[in-house]
């Protein structure tokens, strides 16, 4: 008896290993050139990586608590649409803009003091242009408290709205504006579902989420490919969280970089992730299981 299991444990150790699923090859690929990345960058990188379709992550310091410059804008942007489908505000409601402004960039410095915009235009300046004064605008309808009261009914207990936009003294004091790359994730995956929206504002909420952005350091993505997106810039901080809905392979992302001595260097590193993940799930999207390419339809 004991020679059979012996034999059958020789015959086991000795069988063939298969080889892994093309998949997994293209995903420690994928690992390994941000560990490369992360190798030759100056700084801190984090990142945290969701594949929507299977549920597979790939994640480098995930947990770590980082400055999310305007990325907490989208906090901002899932309270006001609650408040909304609460019955709490009317997106609709024009009101004067903000005066005086805290600058920084931003389509609002342009605009004269009787000007009026609806709270849905403000989230609209918000995310597209990374308006500060539209943000601060929000926050202070909204209040802090409230935004932050959401972020912890969603579990994001490291994402905290601590400071208005161009706050340096809050900054100073440390009240800084954080999260981690894997609640950002989480974040942007909360603003593409809606949930607890009524259809009507969820959707509403994804077009502005999605909304033609300029950003100085963002990738292009492929026409007709929904991105729900927002990039943060400051001084030595880098961060970029987005749902990129690639047809069949969609994936949520989330990339701060921080202590950053060499900007431009860090916003390459996000930029060469961003670019690296795309060519990644477009080939999990549209490659045959064989690995033949050019067979999209």
């Amino acid at each position: 008896m004991e020679e059979g299991l012996i034999a059958a444990a020789l015959f086991m150790a000795m069988a063939p290993v298969p080889p892994p699923p093309p998949d997994a090859v293209l995903w420690e690929k994928l690992r390994a050139r941000i560990e490369t990345i992360d190798a030759g960058m100056d700084g801190v990188l984090a990142v945290s990586v969701e594949d929507l379709a299977s549920g597979r992550l790939l994640e480098l310091r995930a947990d770590a608590t980082l400055a999310t410059a305007s990325c907490i804008k989208a906090a901002v942007l899932l309270e006001l649409y609650h408040a909304a489908g609460g019955g709490r505000l009317d997106l609709s409601e024009a009101v004067p803009v903000p005066n005086p402004r805290v600058g920084g960039g931003g389509p609002l410095e342009l605009l004269g003091n009787g000007s009026r915009l609806t709270w849905r235009d403000l989230a609209a300046l918000m995310m597209a242009y990374s308006d500060n004064d539209a943000a601060n605008a929000l926050i202070e309808r909204l209040g802090k408290d409230a935004v932050n009261g959401r972020l912890q009914t969603l579990g994001l207990a490291h994402t905290r709205l601590r400071r208005r936009m161009m706050d340096l003294p809050a900054a100073q004091r440390g009240d800084e504006n954080v999260s981690t790359p894997s609640e950002l994730r989480a974040l942007m995956k909360a603003v593409r579902d809606g949930a607890g929206l009524p259809p009507a504002l969820a959707d509403d909420m994804r077009a502005v989420a999605s909304g033609p952005r300029r950003s100085e350091f963002e990738v292009p993505h492929p026409e007709g490919v929904r991105l729900l997106a927002k990039t943060g810039t400051l001084d030595g901080v880098r961060c970029w969280a987005a749902v990129v809905e690639l047809p069949r392979r969609p994936y949520a992302v989330a990339v701060m970089a921080a202590h950053l001595h060499d900007e431009a260097r860090g916003e390459a590193a996000v930029r060469e992730i961003a670019a690296l993940l795309l060519a990644t799930f477009e080939r999990l999207a549209f490659d045959s299981e064989y690995g033949r390419t050019h067979l999209r339809q």
